[in-house]
């Protein structure tokens, strides 16, 4: 075996275990730490009754459907190489329409929590009258709806294909349409997974914390503000963490994109860099606001 071919297979057998040993404790933590999540946020009566308390709700709910669909199957595939696309076509179109689904409804979530953290810290009331219950529910209601038709072309798109080489034939699970292809990868995963909610998020959270600091010198009930408080730093929190997981991600996305690299052992490398933010990204599912 020739030395360029040994390091392939030695960043091969790295990829596999970053996976493993990176991806199954993400996982299972996640799967807790959301499960806590909606215990918190649904057995308080404060937070019943909070639009933004509401969208973390709905958040942590998707985050686990995110998990279980996205994060599994990649462990199983990278990790183990047991690939249920591969075998199942039903699996195939499904995984990708709830893997994206979620993903943005998510993305949603948190966006819409932080301008209702900041309507809510605003000193003009008429604003303020949007964080409500009610209005929270159909807001997401309306979104979720408008995504859940979005991403229906995903679901007659996302095929099965065979491929043919000299180790033998393979069957993936990919787009079969190339305008699709722009389409899902400049709409639905620049703007609608990153750049959208990157900016949504900033811009209204650096809002929120000048409101925030401005509430010791307001005449409001001392219960409200604590509320407020602990609502916007959880927000905020949760916008830090945003850039810390799924920058990454996105960076080397454009690098892979616009690259045209053709040298093995570095595609090798990008392979073995590309799990270790595909384990970030779901951080973000995984981690996101734990109490």
């Amino acid at each position: 075996m020739s030395s360029s071919s040994s390091i392939i297979a030695s960043l091969t057998i790295s990829y596999e275990q970053i996976f493993i040993y990176f991806g199954i404790p993400i996982l299972i933590f996640g799967l807790i730490g959301n499960t806590l999540n909606i215990i918190v946020l649904m057995s308080l009566e404060t937070f019943r009754q909070n639009s933004c308390a509401f969208y973390l709700t709905i958040m942590s709910i998707v985050n686990i459907a995110q998990l279980i669909t996205g994060l599994l199957t990649r462990i199983m595939s990278g990790g183990y190489s047991i690939d249920w696309t591969q075998t199942s076509l039903f699996y195939c179109k499904f995984r990708i329409y709830v893997f994206q689904l979620t993903s943005f409804i998510s993305f949603s979530c948190i966006s819409l929590a932080t301008i209702d953290q900041y309507f809510a810290t605003c000193t003009r009331e008429r604003w303020q009258q949007w964080c409500h219950i009610k209005i929270a529910y159909r807001l997401l209601m309306l979104i979720s709806f408008i995504l859940i038709i979005e991403q229906l072309p995903g679901l007659i798109f996302f095929d099965q294909k065979k491929i043919v080489s000299a180790v033998g034939n393979t069957t993936i699970c990919t787009v079969t349409d190339t305008y699709f292809i722009q389409f899902n990868n400049y709409f639905n995963y620049l703007i609608l997974g990153n750049l959208l909610p990157f900016i949504l998020t900033f811009s209204f959270g650096l809002m929120a914390y000048h409101n925030v600091q401005q509430l010791a010198y307001r005449t409001i009930p001392l219960v409200r503000r604590e509320l407020d408080k602990q609502l916007t730093v959880m927000v905020l929190t949760q916008i830090v963490y945003n850039f810390i997981t799924l920058l990454p991600n996105l960076i080397l996305y454009l690098i892979v994109s616009y690259g045209n690299i053709q040298d093995l052992i570095i595609k090798a490398q990008l392979n073995v860099v590309n799990a270790i933010t595909i384990c970030l990204y779901y951080a973000y599912f995984a981690v996101g606001i734990q109490f």
